[in-house]
């Protein structure tokens, strides 16, 4: 049995009732999650599950399952009493999750200003980095400049959707790929793709927000050396 990832067709919402399919210590898996996994420099989830009988139970991180399709959701200890078969609430950390979802979008914003291979990132409810290689002689963005930029395309409130797209596209169309040490996931007939409306459009699994303006005022807080081509950008919320 797999693991229905209920935080791609309902990313905003926040309770889901479940049935446990199996039990590793600790770690439980679910039928469906709104518990987004680890993935894509974005970090997994975390909340509450609600018992049948009414217990509570923290949720302090969710990974992707060593069995292909399901997802893990990590418990505080493997005395939890949950087995296959229970029925439970999940409640999500809905104030955490957004912001990984408002930094993640405006991670794509930065991808279309900054048009060079992007090398790593990382997110996390504060804050979030891109690492671009700029080439023997590429010459840094001005932070002062990009951050007015950034914050201009947030204020337009362009909508951010998701689509698939047959594996063959990006095939023929390279280019809709820029990170450019990990590749999307092939081998399921299917790309996840990410467009901000006449801004951006590239592979991508994680959770957006559904218009840029949700993402709130940000600044680019630092831009560093890392390495003779890299630069790493890192973006904090402006609250």
């Amino acid at each position: 049995m797999t693991t229905i990832p209920a935080y791609y067709q309902e990313p905003y919402r926040t309770e889901l009732d479940a049935i446990v399919i199996a039990v590793d210590g600790e770690w439980v898996v679910l039928d469906r999650t709104l518990f987004y996994p680890e993935g894509g420099g974005q970090p997994g989830d975390s909340g509450m599950f609600i018992t049948a009988d009414g217990r509570e139970l923290a949720v302090l991180d969710t990974r992707k399952g060593e069995t292909p399709g399901t997802i893990r959701h990590r418990l505080v200890d493997a005395g939890h009493g949950l087995q296959p078969g229970d029925t439970l609430r999940q409640r999500l950390d809905w104030e955490r999750r957004h912001r990984h979802m408002r930094m993640h979008t405006c991670l794509h914003l930065l991808c279309s200003l900054v048009p060079f291979g992007v090398t790593g990132g990382a997110l996390s409810a504060d804050k979030g980095r891109l690492d671009f290689d700029l080439g023997e002689d590429g010459t840094p963005p001005d932070k002062e400049e990009l951050t007015e930029r950034l914050n201009a395309l947030i204020e337009a409130g362009y909508a951010v959707t998701t689509e698939w797209l047959e594996e063959a596209v990006l095939d023929s169309n390279p280019e809709l790929v820029r990170t450019m040490s990990v590749q999307p996931p092939r081998g399921h007939g299917a790309i996840r793709m990410v467009r901000v409306e006449g801004v951006d459009f590239q592979p991508c699994g994680g959770t957006h927000v559904a218009n840029t303006r949700e993402i709130g005022r940000v600044l680019v807080s630092k831009i560093e050396s890392k390495g003779k081509r890299n630069r790493r950008i890192v973006l904090a919320f402006a609250e």
